[in-house]
C-alpha cells in the first residue's frame, strides 16, 4: 500500500511545463524569426551611422559658412584699409603741396625787390653779384615748379594778365591786344596761376 503511494507520480510531474509549451501549436505566439534580432541590431546601428553623417555634413556647412562669411570681413577690413592708406597719403601730399605753395607765394615779394634792385642798380662788380644771386633763386624756385609769367610783345591774356594800364596801337599794326610792357612780373605754380601779371596793354 504505502509503496504504491510512492512509485506513483504526481500529477504535472514529468511533463511539460506549464506556459507555451503546454498550449497547441497553432495557438502558441509567432515567435520571431531567427536573425531576425541581428538584422534589427543592424538597422538601428544603420540609423546611428546616418544620423552621425548629417550631423557631420550639418557642421562642414556651418563652418563653410564662418569661412565664407570671414573670407568676406577680410576683403572688407582690406578694402578699407587700402582707401584709408591711399586717403592718407592723398592728403599729406595735399599739404605738402599746400605748405611748398604757401612759400613760394610768400617770396613773391622778395622776387619783385629783387627784380626792381636789378633794374636801377648800376653797372660794375655790384650789378654782377645781384645778377648771379638772382639767377639762383630763380632756379631754384623754378624746380619747385614756380614759373615766371612776363613776357612781351604777346596776345592779351585776361587769366594770365592783369591789365593796369592801354595805350593805343599805331594805325599799321595788327587788330589785337598785345602785351607792351610788364609792369610786375606774373608766376604759374606747377602750371596754376598764383598771380598774375601786371601788365600795360597796347591796341
Amino acid at each position: 500500500m504505502s509503496e504504491s503511494r510512492w512509485n506513483e507520480t504526481p500529477a504535472g510531474e514529468g511533463d511539460s511545463p506549464a506556459g507555451e509549451d503546454a498550449l497547441p501549436e497553432d495557438e502558441r505566439p509567432n515567435a520571431p524569426p531567427e536573425g531576425a534580432t541581428a538584422e534589427a541590431g543592424e538597422a538601428a546601428a544603420g540609423g546611428e551611422g546616418e544620423t552621425l553623417d548629417q550631423l557631420i555634413e550639418e557642421d562642414l556647412d556651418r563652418l563653410s559658412a564662418e569661412r565664407d562669411e570671414y573670407l568676406d570681413s577680410l576683403r572688407r577690413l582690406q578694402a578699407d584699409f587700402d582707401n584709408y592708406r591711399k586717403r592718407a597719403v592723398r592728403q599729406q601730399t595735399d599739404l605738402l603741396e599746400r605748405a611748398s605753395e604757401n612759400l613760394l607765394v610768400a617770396l613773391l615779394p622778395v622776387l619783385d625787390a629783387l627784380d626792381l634792385a636789378e633794374a636801377h642798380v648800376g653797372s660794375g662788380d655790384d650789378q654782377a653779384a645781384l645778377g648771379q644771386i638772382g639767377t639762383l633763386l630763380r632756379e631754384t624756385l623754378s624746380r619747385e615748379g614756380l614759373e615766371r609769367i612776363d613776357a612781351v610783345g604777346v596776345p592779351f591774356d585776361p587769366t594770365v594778365h592783369d591789365a593796369v594800364a592801354h595805350e593805343e596801337a599805331d594805325e599799321a599794326a595788327d587788330a589785337g591786344q598785345q602785351i607792351s610792357e610788364v609792369m610786375r612780373a606774373g608766376y604759374r605754380l606747377k602750371g596754376r596761376v598764383v598771380r598774375p601779371a601786371m601788365v600795360k596793354v597796347k591796341g
